[in-house]
């Protein structure tokens, strides 16, 4: 039975992943708390994906064992889980839209699978509402993927990771590709959300400017393991190696310098 009053939304303890010799993840350990968003770093090859993967059902872990609002979800069937599934909504990296499907058809996709009951007129509101609420005009919906920006699919992804009205909210890469305008539009957007919304956000993302501006806490991958866990200011105070190349490299100096100059504008 999920509990939706406990403070940490998704618990990790343990989980490992690998793809035959090769050892992904050994041992990782990391909450992800109600109402934030955590992002999650790492350099290349270091599973950030493959543990998103492994939240949402998609891998089966090695071992370990993973808690959503209180539930178990290592070796659970789908229908198994279906009271955890339908609160949670994922963007997966590029979309990842039917392209055979408008904007429209793809936001209703989880609202067939999960109310299939849902008469079209019905259908047709929400994921309107939806494609508004991601920050699209009325005209995406008929469109499909092709006819969309960059941007644009990610904000169509977006809609239909909100379809279900989810309470938490898994983002992969989603500011990949975008340039630094819709970057930071998204970011304003996720942040929008989060706060209307009361969403927890588990963020992946390798984009500085997104940790800087949006994430309450950060996670490190690194070494098969979680490393760090905490605010920019508490990572920057540890003597990782990679923490700090990562953080006080050129562009983190940069992002640093950004956030300073928004605080003075502010002040």
């Amino acid at each position: 039975m999920i509990d939706l009053t406990d403070p940490i939304a998704i618990r990790i303890r343990g989980i490992c992943n690998s793809f035959g010799d090769q050892v992904v993840h050994d041992g990782v350990d990391l909450d992800v708390r109600n109402g934030e968003i955590l992002g999650v770093v790492g350099g290349s090859g270091t599973g950030k994906s493959v543990l998103l993967r492994s939240i949402i059902g998609l891998k089966q872990p090695d071992a370990g064992e993973i808690t959503i609002f209180g539930e178990s979800m290592i070796g659970k069937e789908e229908d198994e889980a279906l009271d955890v599934r339908r609160r949670w909504g994922v963007l997966f990296q590029g979309g990842a839209l039917f392209s055979t499907l408008t904007v429209a058809e793809n936001v209703q996709v989880p609202l067939r699978e999960y109310y299939p009951n849902l008469d079209q007129t019905l259908l047709d509101e929400i994921s309107a509402y939806k494609v508004a609420m991601a920050g699209l005009s009325p005209e995406a919906g008929p469109k499909y993927p092709s006819e969309l920006s960059g941007g644009m699919k990610k904000r169509a992804g977006l809609a239909r990771a909100l379809a279900l009205d989810p309470m938490l909210l898994f983002l992969d890469e989603p500011t990949a590709g975008l340039d630094p305008i819709g970057a930071a539009a998204f970011d304003e957007l996720t942040k929008s959300l989060q706060r209307s919304l009361g969403l927890t956000v588990f963020l992946i993302t390798h984009d500085l400017d997104s940790l800087f501006a949006i994430c309450d806490r950060v996670a490190v991958l690194a070494d098969q393991k979680v490393i760090a866990v905490g605010t920019i200011d508490e990572l920057l105070a540890l003597d990782h190696p990679w923490i700090q190349e990562y953080f006080n490299g050129p562009r983190g100096r940069a992002a640093t310098n950004a956030v300073d100059r928004g605080k003075s504008l502010r002040a």
